[in-house]
């Protein structure tokens, strides 16, 4: 990316990391050679290819499937090939082949397998369906999950307040986009294992979900992660999917088999961010103080629950975004339509709820006639207060002074002031943020139970293990750091290979902002306790469970309590300029600063930073991915458009260092906290350089041409 930055404070001063120096990544050799193994690249003797059948309609009965004479050394598996037919996911209605029915377009009802792709389309092609056509769902009126809390006394609330504001707000589709796309092998190894790879996020999700579907012992089953050319969630439950279809043709085979996703496919029929529709309202007193937020979200979850259930209760805990409410009514529905199921994408529900309450607290306080910045930093969290869940803030939070370098960097204020005059195009906005860092509430030390193993051999070569996938986000490289520094010993004397679920203890999932802060602290412990036993020449192994802090309590049925161990905190702001003519958007700069706790490599972070702000400026602006009917109308990234290089404005980033006492050495995630807030700084800057309110996103060309010359939000 073009004019990049960055730099680590504390207490006002530049300073240096503990980790001396960025390093290159354990996989950089390999990459930039072109020798990283991707799933397609894997050779395998004798494999064939599985291609699926998919549904042509939206929504309706399966009456019968006529399959084509198939030829020689060609398959076909369905329903009748598994076990159990679902999907190993957090809600197992989604079954591995369409079951009797389908529910969205493209719903895979079996997969062809053979070793000539052309033949498997054309078997494809000659299928016939018969169907009785349902009416389909495409708005979000039936809802499948609902949840809810309180906190304080609303309605007693309502009865004082003066006036009530209410906005409503949208967000839409977003494709993951990544580099690599979806592709799952199965086949048997050395030892006549079922075993896949491909390109993944969650290893032992894959093979729970393949031991359920088939039918297996934990002793069938292997998973081997190999380079992974990005998944942003689009990998983090899709591939139990693919992998329980291949798995069933390889199992019955008992040869290998690979299914790789054309782009086309992979676009129209993976799964995608959660659209949004959240209601908000605001009671305000006498002295323009807001005494209670109400919110009601709506998230379309597609045809299936899968994980929309936990995607639901992360967008309603940051619902009020890095505010304190003494009053809150919250309530939030996960809606069943005929659109492809909706699942993991970065920010993990966030991004939409704090979108709209950036855009909701900002549109307050002009409805009110009072300063933005002033109206936020009065309900700004403040260490130990009670959180939207009536939990606590239990660390230090330095969030005003993130905000005072952001705009001491931006000038903000002034540019502000200028680009509000009449006439002026050119627009500055600012987002504030918080992120919750793991999983929800008790479920690390409950659910997940993750641990990590460290083996010395006799050369007291050290060798890390756990099932944390590097899928471009360098975590083989800082977790190899973490052991190497704490036990005292060169990088190169230290190894971290990618999972294997034979070797690899359950770490949990590559998710939630985690990595860092639950896995790197599992392996800063784990060397510690090593070095403590130390035999020179000797093999040893230390084996350490996460054990989370005492303070968590937190009811999953009432939401409930302390929904994360830790918060990370950030701040973005984004200078643009629309041009008059075409109602383009033209990001001109940006500048951010995070409190990620420690940095542990700044290269690494900076390229978390600034790659998730481009991905969440591409959400706010370009990413317009168009569903009519159930079905999307862009099918490849010539139509589907993402922020290039050429579209990446200078990027200033600043970190500044609130060390967290569970994180390694102090660090927190950041993974998903550097995507929540591009999208309403992006926002909330047209909005100052246009002088009309923007209640959606993305905000096209065409939305503010409506917004600008119509008043149509």
């Amino acid at each position: 990316m073009p004019n990049q930055s960055s730099q680590i404070y504390k207490g006002g001063k530049i300073v240096k990391s503990k980790y001396p120096t960025s390093v290159k990544k354990v996989d950089f050799a390999a990459k930039f050679a072109g020798e990283a193994l991707f799933s397609d690249d894997i050779p395998f003797d004798n494999a064939l290819f599985a291609k699926t059948l998919r549904s042509t309609i939206s929504r309706g009965k399966i009456k019968a499937v006529h399959l084509p004479k198939l030829p020689e050394g060609y398959y076909y598996f369905d329903r009748s090939d598994v076990k159990e037919n679902v999907v190993n996911i957090i809600f197992s209605d989604w079954p591995v082949f369409a079951d009797g029915r389908v529910n969205y377009l493209g719903e895979g009802i079996g997969i062809f397998v053979g070793e000539n792709m052309e033949v498997l389309n054309k078997l494809v092609e000659e299928t016939k369906v018969d169907y009785i056509e349902e009416t389909p769902v495409f708005d979000m009126s039936e809802s499948y999950i609902h949840k809810a809390f309180k906190k304080g006394d609303y309605e007693a609330a309502k009865k004082k307040a003066k006036r009530v504001i209410k906005r409503t707000y949208e967000t839409s589709f977003q494709e993951q986009a990544y580099l690599e796309n979806q592709a799952i092998i199965a086949y048997f190894d050395e030892n006549d294992k079922l075993t896949l790879t491909g390109s993944m996020q969650c290893p032992f999700y894959i093979k729970r979900a393949v031991m359920r579907s088939l039918g297996l012992g934990d002793d069938q089953v292997r998973v081997i992660q190999p380079a992974v050319g990005g998944a942003f969630g689009g990998k983090e439950h899709y591939p139990s999917l693919t992998g329980s279809q291949v798995a069933t043709a390889a199992l019955k085979l008992h040869r290998p088999v690979k299914m790789i996703y054309e782009r086309p496919e992979d676009i129209v029929f993976s799964t995608k961010r959660h659209p949004s529709h959240s209601e908000y309202e605001a009671l305000i007193g006498e002295n323009n103080e807001i005494l209670g937020i109400k919110a009601h979200i709506k998230l379309d979850g597609g045809a299936y629950k899968g994980c929309s259930g936990v995607v639901l209760s992360r967008a309603l805990i940051a619902s009020c975004n890095a505010y304190v409410f003494e009053n809150i009514d919250i309530v939030g529905d996960a809606c069943m339509t005929n659109h492809v199921p909706c699942a993991a994408f970065r920010g993990f529900g966030s991004p939409q709820t704090i979108f709209a309450m950036e855009m909701f607290i900002h549109h307050i306080a002009k409805e009110i006639g009072v300063d933005p910045l002033e109206l936020r930093l009065k309900y700004l969290a403040k260490h130990g207060d009670v959180t939207t869940n009536s939990g606590h803030f239990h660390d230090p939070i330095i969030l005003p002074e993130l905000i005072n370098k952001a705009m001491e960097m931006s000038d903000y204020k002034r540019k502000v002031k200028e680009y509000s005059k009449p006439g002026c195009l050119k627009g500055i906005g600012m987002s504030l943020f918080l992120h919750g860092c793991g999983f929800t509430g008790s479920g690390e030390s409950d659910i997940i139970k993750g641990k990590v193993k460290l083996v010395k051999d006799e050369n007291d070569h050290v060798y890390c293990y756990a099932s944390s996938v590097d899928m471009g986000q360098g975590c083989r490289t800082t977790l190899k750091r973490i052991v190497a520094k704490n036990l005292g010993l060169p990088d190169e004397q230290v190894t971290m290979d990618g999972p294997d679920t034979d070797a690899t203890p359950d770490t949990g999932p590559t998710a939630a902002s985690r990595t860092i802060i639950i896995v790197g602290f599992l392996m800063e412990k784990a060397a510690k306790n090593l070095k403590k036993i130390w035999k020179k020449g000797v093999r040893q192994e230390h084996i350490e469970p996460y054990v989370g802090p005492s303070y968590i309590h937190w009811d999953e049925a009432t939401m409930q309590g302390d929904a994360y161990p830790s918060y990370s905190w950030g701040v973005n702001v984004v200078e643009v300029e629309v041009n008059p003519i075409t109602y383009q958007v033209e990001v001109k700069h940006t500048w951010s600063t995070y409190d990620v706790g420690r940095v542990v490599d700044e290269r690494i972070a900076v390229g978390q930073a600034d790659g998730g702000l481009l991905q969440a400026l591409g959400y706010g602006y370009l990413e317009n991915l168009r569903c009519e009917n159930g079905k999307f109308r862009q099918k490849g990234l010539t139509d589907y458009i993402v922020p290039t290089a050429v579209d990446a404005p200078p990027m200033e980033t600043a970190f500044i260092d609130n060390p967290f006492i569970y994180g390694a050495d102090g660090a927190k995630g950041m993974g998903e906290l550097t995507f929540v807030g591009g999208a309403p700084a992006l926002a909330l800057a047209i909005e100052n350089a246009i002088k009309k309110e923007i209640h959606s996103i993305p905000a096209t060309p065409e939305y503010l041409m409506e917004v600008i010359n119509n008043g149509k939000y």
